[in-house]
C-alpha cells in the first residue's frame, strides 16, 4: 500500500476514529506521494512561459540534477501507454479551446522518450497541464487568477479529494474486518549498530 493508505490502515487498527485515521493518511501527501500534480504544473508553466524549447527544458532540468515532475512511469511506456493519460489527453484536445501547455508537454515527452521509452507524460503530468490549459483558456478566469489557483495548490487539493474517498474505504474495511493492532515486521525496522557496516 502507498504511504497514505498504509497510515490510514495503521491508525484505524490502533483504534483511532475515522477523521484521525484519514488525517494520518493525508499527512503523508507531499513531493513523493501526490505532490507531483502541483510540481508538474509549476515546472511546465515555468518552462513554457519563459519560452524554453522542450530540448532546453530537458537539458536545464538535467543540469540541475532534477527530475521533471509529471514525466516518467515505472511500468507504462510508449509501447504500453497509460489509458488514463490517453483518455485525458484526447478529451482535452477535442473539447478545450486551446491546449498550449499540453502541446508543450507532449513535445517534452518526444524529447525524453528518445532517451528511454518510459519517460512519458504520466497521469499526474497530463492532469496538471490540462488543468492549467483549462484554467487559462476557459474564459472564466484572468491569467493572473488562473496562475494564482495553480500557485495556491489547487491541483493537490484535487488529489486529496480523490484519495480521501479511498482512505475512508480502507478505514471502513479495517473496522468491518475487526482488524487488530498492526505490527510492522521487525526485519524492516531493525537498527544497525553504528560500529557495523550495512550490508
Amino acid at each position: 500500500a502507498v504511504s497514505g493508505a498504509h497510515n490510514t490502515i495503521v491508525a484505524a487498527r490502533a483504534g483511532k476514529d475515522l477523521v484521525s485515521s484519514l488525517c494520518s493518511g493525508l499527512l503523508t501527501i507531499g513531493p513523493r506521494f501526490g505532490g507531483a500534480l502541483d510540481d508538474a504544473a509549476k515546472k511546465f508553466c515555468w518552462a513554457h512561459d519563459n519560452g524554453l524549447l522542450p530540448e532546453e527544458f530537458v537539458t536545464t532540468m538535467r543540469k540541475r540534477k532534477e527530475l521533471i515532475p509529471g514525466i516518467g512511469h515505472k511500468v507504462k511506456s510508449l509501447e504500453n501507454p497509460d489509458k488514463r493519460v490517453e483518455i485525458i489527453k484526447d478529451f482535452a484536445l477535442k473539447e478545450f479551446k486551446h491546449t498550449p501547455l499540453l502541446d508543450y508537454a507532449l513535445r517534452v515527452q518526444a524529447v525524453t522518450t528518445r532517451k528511454k521509452s518510459n519517460l512519458i507524460l504520466n497521469v499526474d503530468g497530463c492532469i496538471a497541464v490540462c488543468f492549467v490549459d483549462l484554467l487559462r483558456n476557459c474564459g472564466a478566469f484572468t491569467r493572473e487568477e488562473a496562475d494564482e489557483y495553480v500557485a495556491n495548490g489547487t491541483l493537490n487539493g484535487l488529489f486529496v479529494l480523490g484519495r480521501s474517498i479511498g482512505f475512508i474505504g480502507h478505514f471502513i474495511d479495517q473496522k468491518r474486518l475487526k482488524q487488530t493492532l498492526y505490527r510492522h515486521p521487525h526485519d524492516d525496522i531493525w537498527i544497525v549498530p553504528f560500529d557495523q557496516d550495512i550490508q
